[in-house]
């Protein structure tokens, strides 16, 4: 037979109408089910709807096709070992493209859920990783007992072959399971203003699943590994709120009169607060009188910020403000000053006169 009369045969007509009619059919039913989905999402008021599109997008029409390949089988010769071969590997086509799209279907909405969802589980790369892993795993497992691989004796194997592994990258599991402490603890969540007690603080970026990575307010990246990060002192700048209070450190003369100063003080403050993006006016800021110093009487003003990086701003403008206000007013902020006292007579004998 020739390609002329092979093409024109029954037995390249109809396997090539079933694969291509499988594939069309697929794009058709693909928009047909998306749509529906659309409208799922719409009638109940819930996201997702493009991550389980983009989870799909694709796949519909993979499956027809291959069940259009699966069909064709049936009206090509050949050897029943062969079909069997032929058969087996579209099933397994099939299960493992399925797993894929559960995999980023059930990943993306999560993430979403997690991202959405006031008091979840934070945001982080090594929740959807773990996630991920799992559905994999289950899927190769599926794929390995419809070929009659023994399932058993390769997970005793991978117990066994486990307990080494953990004892020989026990940082790597360490980090692991510390980051997975963080997490689950909320004590430290991406997005956080912290602090170490070796002095970094910046934004938390990422927890993965070996480190976590700290922005500083320079723009630069601190890599700090999970075990450590688990084990150090901590202040974490939005818990359990993100408002905080600023201090600063103001010092008068003794013959100020102390009314005006503290009526002057906390205008000036108020002023600063209701002009300066991300001031809170509510509470009131206030001023307390603490020490005697050696030059000076010395107090403190208490205003409040939105966050931890509102607060500069707040004192920079606070300080030209109340420069400019004290200069008005006629308040004074004495620089430290040493008076030497000298009796004359004892001076000049020293002096030999």
């Amino acid at each position: 037979m020739n390609v002329t009369e092979f093409i024109t045969s029954r037995q390249f007509l109809l396997p090539a109408a079933f694969i291509v009619g499988g594939f069309v059919l697929g794009l058709i039913l693909e928009r047909f089910v998306l749509l529906l989905i659309r409208r799922i999402f719409q009638r109940s008021g819930r996201a997702g709807y493009r991550t389980v599109k983009n989870g799909l997008r694709g796949m519909i029409a993979l499956w027809l096709t291959i069940v259009g390949l699966y069909i064709a089988t049936r009206f090509i010769s050949m050897s029943p070992y062969v079909q069997s071969i032929y058969e087996r590997a579209l099933v397994v086509l099939i299960l493992f493209t399925v797993t894929l799209a559960v995999m980023r279907i059930t990943a993306g909405l999560v993430d979403l859920y997690i991202r959405r969802a006031e008091g979840a589980l934070p945001s982080s790369t090594i929740i959807g990783n773990i996630l991920r892993i799992g559905i994999l795993l289950t899927g190769v497992l599926v794929i390995l007992t419809y070929l009659d691989v023994p399932v058993t004796p390769l997970i005793t194997a991978l117990g066994i072959g486990g307990f080494a592994i953990a004892l020989a990258f026990q940082d790597t599991l360490s980090n692991l399971f510390s980051g997975l402490h963080i997490l689950a603890s909320r004590l430290v969540r991406p997005g956080d203003f912290i602090k170490l007690d070796t002095g970094e603080e910046g934004y938390v970026v990422d927890v993965t699943w070996r480190n976590t990575s700290i922005r500083t307010l320079p723009n630069n990246m601190v890599i700090v590994p999970n075990s450590r990060l688990a084990s150090a002192v901590i202040t974490n700048y939005y818990q359990p709120v993100r408002e905080m209070s600023v201090l600063m450190e103001v010092g008068v003369a003794y013959t100020s009169d102390l009314d005006k100063v503290e009526r002057v003080t906390t205008d000036v403050a108020r002023e600063v607060l209701e002009s300066v993006p991300g001031g809170l006016s509510n509470p009131e800021p206030f001023i307390r009188f603490h020490t005697f110093s050696e030059y000076r009487i010395d107090f403190t003003v208490i205003m409040r910020a939105a966050e931890f990086v509102d607060q500069y701003l707040l004192k920079h403008e606070f300080v030209k403000k109340l420069t400019r206000r004290y200069e008005e007013e006629g308040i004074e902020i004495p620089l430290p000053v040493h008076t030497v006292h000298m009796e004359r007579e004892r001076a000049e004998s020293t002096l030999g006169y």
